[in-house]
């Protein structure tokens, strides 16, 4: 019994602590593919196989109920600690690799998420991907303002240079 109260009490740590808890069914595979999966996904999250009744109370107890009607069969849980779009894309990926692992849903910034809504944040790109993209956008804007201030100086130094050419004409002749 007290055996139980500490999982419990770890799995619900577990779930308070993590920016993502992405839920699978793990039916089929061996230890050997599991320990690839966990070893893939260890620096972004934690992947434990669970007991159904314990995890659901431990989600309840961290304010999780989405998870009540998907705890069936053998279930494992990677809890996110880092990118969930990385740990998407690595459960994605090791799925395609090895059809006997099924994603079945999640949980993600205060949202259930579907087995599909995972697929969706799979297919995101990452964080540091999108970080770049937005610093190139912001370089092309900054650019783009450089150029509007130094465009009317510049056409004022032609300007200015053309007149003096025109003077330099005149007194010539």
């Amino acid at each position: 019994m007290a055996n139980k109260e500490a999982t419990v009490a770890e799995l619900t740590d577990l779930f308070e602590s993590s920016t993502a808890v992405l839920l699978t069914e793990y039916r089929g595979l061996t230890v050997s593919q599991l320990t690839s999966l966990r070893r893939s996904i260890s620096e972004h999250a934690t992947y434990a196989v669970v007991k159904n009744t314990l995890t659901k109370i431990a989600a309840n107890k961290a304010g999780i109920d989405s998870f009540d009607d998907e705890l069936v069969g053998p279930s494992a849980i990677a809890f996110v600690h880092g990118d969930p779009v990385t740990v998407a894309k690595a459960l994605r990926d090791f799925a395609k690799a090895n059809p006997l692992l099924s994603v079945k849903g999640g949980y993600f910034d205060g949202n259930p998420l579907t087995a599909e809504e995972v697929t969706k944040l799979a297919d995101l790109e990452s964080r540091e991907v999108l970080l770049a993209k937005f610093a190139g956008a912001a370089k092309a804007s900054l650019f783009g303002v450089a150029y509007l201030f130094n465009a009317p100086l510049s056409k004022a130094v032609r300007t200015v240079e053309a007149l003096r050419e025109k003077e330099s004409q005149k007194e010539n002749n």
